[in-house]
């Protein structure tokens, strides 16, 4: 199953390709569909399977096609946290942030 089937958008599917990833774990396959219609999920897999990418890769997507006032505009809204991501180490949290970073850009 390509990414494109995913339901993911151009630009995430270009920094996929940038990133040289080539074909969606088993991870991804069953949580980026989930995490696009907005639902949470809990999900469990070993080391160096794509956890982070599941989940950040949708997230960006929806976090970038939501309605946010265009940059140099005068309309305020108030701040909010629309995503947060728990993790068990500094470190974990050093590396989600990278990911979120280069997928992001």
């Amino acid at each position: 199953m390509p990414f494109q089937s995913l339901g993911l958008g151009p630009r995430i599917l270009r920094a996929i390709q940038e990133a040289g990833y080539a074909e969606p774990t088993p991870i991804q396959t069953k949580a980026i569909p989930v995490i696009l219609k907005g639902r949470d999920v809990i999900a469990t897999a070993q080391t160096g399977t794509g956890k982070t990418a599941a989940y950040v890769w949708p997230i960006i997507q929806r976090l970038a096609g939501s309605s946010a006032p265009a940059p140099g505009s005068k309309v305020t809204r108030p701040r909010r946290t629309r995503v947060l991501v728990l993790v068990p180490t500094r470190e974990l949290a050093v590396q989600v942030e990278e990911s979120v970073r280069v997928y992001g850009k």
